[in-house]
């Protein structure tokens, strides 16, 4: 049974979502979102981690039913945010799973609370905001604030998702018709958090680099992913102190809902210390980075 909470941080209203099972064997996975998410969507993947552990999911400060979070605020402010959460939840240590902005969050988190988290996961990530990315996410939010929904929702959705992915994305279909949709009945207020989260993406630093997180992290992404490609999440990996990298077949940027079941097993697999390595959805899984007691 889904238990929903309201919480405060520093003036700002968020809220999370915490599903209970009967017999967990690891620590909770925290699911932290990216744009147009939020703690409500994250269906099957929700239902794949219940069979291990509990599972809290959140809506930040720009996110779901939380407030507008102004682009003042930086990545740490919702970092420190989802610390509170995991505080007012009983949460000490969780298995973190960040998605696409969300990751940003998860490895601020990790940064600056280190005690907090146990394993991390970020799927879609990168360092920078390259050049093709920043024109494109720019464009989006002038055809956003010009009310042209359908061309905002069709420059959104070729950014998300590859119009010319190189191999199959089998659910890539399915998953444009649903976030089409989506997009084109945006209430204003998500209208409002996603100019306000874009604005905060494109001029802000997203990611300090100078402090690696130290516990094991798995960077991961879809084998076609045209957003935050491949390259540039293995370059995010390298920056960790102990970490693997791989990329999911049959997917891009959406891998997390194209290839759901996936996720879940390469998640549940890295987070209790099975081998990445060999498997049909994840055949090129490799070490990055050991933690100096190792290498």
């Amino acid at each position: 049974m889904a238990v929903t909470a309201a919480h405060a941080w520093q003036g700002y209203h968020c809220e999370s979502r915490l599903v209970r099972t009967a017999a967990p064997r690891i620590a909770p996975v925290v699911l932290v979102g990216g744009a147009f998410q939020t703690k409500e969507t994250w269906g099957r993947i929700e239902t794949g981690f219940l069979a291990h552990a509990d599972v809290l999911a959140v809506d930040l400060p720009g996110s779901g039913r939380a407030d507008v979070l102004p682009d003042r605020h930086g990545v740490d402010f919702l970092a420190d945010a989802l610390c509170h959460i995991l505080d007012e939840t009983g949460i000490q240590e969780a298995n973190v799973v960040g998605g696409s902005y969300g990751t940003a969050v998860a490895y601020t988190l990790a940064q600056r609370h280190p005690d907090r988290v146990q394993k991390m996961v970020l799927a879609g990530t990168m360092t920078f905001i390259p050049d093709h990315v920043r024109a494109a996410t720019g464009r989006a939010i002038e055809l956003l604030y010009a009310g042209r929904m359908e061309d905002f929702a069709d420059q959104v959705l070729d950014l998300l998702l590859n119009p010319h992915p190189a191999g199959p994305v089998t659910a890539g279909a399915r998953i444009r018709q649903t976030m089409r949709r989506r997009l084109l009945a945006l209430p204003p207020q998500e209208a409002e958090q996603a100019v306000a989260n874009t604005t905060r993406l494109l001029t802000r630093q997203t990611l300090d680099m100078t402090v690696a997180p130290s516990m094991p992290v798995l960077v991961t992404t879809g084998e076609h992913d045209h957003f935050t490609t491949p390259d540039l999440c293995r370059a995010l990996a390298a920056t960790c102190a102990d970490s693997w990298f791989t990329t999911v077949t049959d997917a891009d940027h959406m891998m997390p809902f194209e290839r759901s079941t996936e996720v879940v097993d390469l998640c549940t697999r890295f987070f209790t210390g099975q081998s990445l390595t060999g498997l049909d959805y994840a055949r090129d899984a490799e070490r990055v980075s050991l933690p100096a007691t190792l290498a």
